[in-house]
């Protein structure tokens, strides 16, 4: 019997650090992962604004291709709006292997720790949390304050796993590139996919 393909659902929100966000859904779909991807309005600002990646005009798996031609890319991308509370994502009888939020704002943060789903994002990491799959959270924010440091904790408290975008050094990068890579290679370690994104510590 084939194995089933692997679901992961993708949030990008607007913090800083859409590289994050490009270098995961790469490496998703590079394994074969069926991407389903929500960006949040200010998210697709900030990937436009920081990035040459354009999310309109054509498909986003063609503009994946495109932005990485020397990458064999076997997924799929199935993209829903944020303000679509009624998509399949939004219920538990959905099967998934779970969600990363790259970047995840405050805002989505305090969202997701406080049980606000006020929209599709914050709702999927509900349904996410409440059915036992993996959550994970990429904060992209400094500093923190006493407020944004109680809801990563209760956010870890309630299941997620809180992976910050802090980029390793010990594998002496030479471009920004590979430093997305090691955050792109982290997140899907926790979701049981070497990635070999980076070299791993070694004495």
């Amino acid at each position: 019997m084939p194995e089933r393909q692997r679901k992961i659902i993708v949030g990008v929100t607007g913090a800083s650090g859409a590289i994050y966000a490009l270098h995961t859904i790469r490496a998703l779909l590079n394994h074969g992962v069926e991407v389903h991807l929500v960006i949040s309005d200010y998210g697709a600002y900030v990937v436009e604004t920081e990035t040459d990646f354009r999310l309109k005009g054509t498909s986003l798996i063609d503009a994946f291709r495109e932005k990485y031609p020397d990458t064999k890319l076997t997924g799929e991308i199935v993209r829903y709006s944020n303000k679509d509370l009624a998509a399949s994502i939004s219920s538990g009888s959905f099967r998934t292997d779970g969600m990363v939020v790259v970047p995840c704002t405050m805002k989505t943060l305090a969202g997701i720790a406080q049980g606000i789903t006020g929209n599709l994002i914050e709702r999927a990491a509900d349904v996410t949390l409440k059915e036992g799959r993996r959550l994970v959270l990429v904060p992209r924010e400094t500093p923190l304050n006493k407020i944004h440091l109680k809801n990563l904790l209760a956010a870890a408290d309630a299941g997620a796993h809180i992976l910050p975008a802090m980029p390793a050094f010990y594998q002496k990068p030479k471009t920004i590139e590979e430093l997305a890579d090691f955050v792109a290679g982290r997140i899907l370690a926790l979701f049981g996919i070497d990635a070999n994104l980076f070299e791993p510590w070694e004495k």
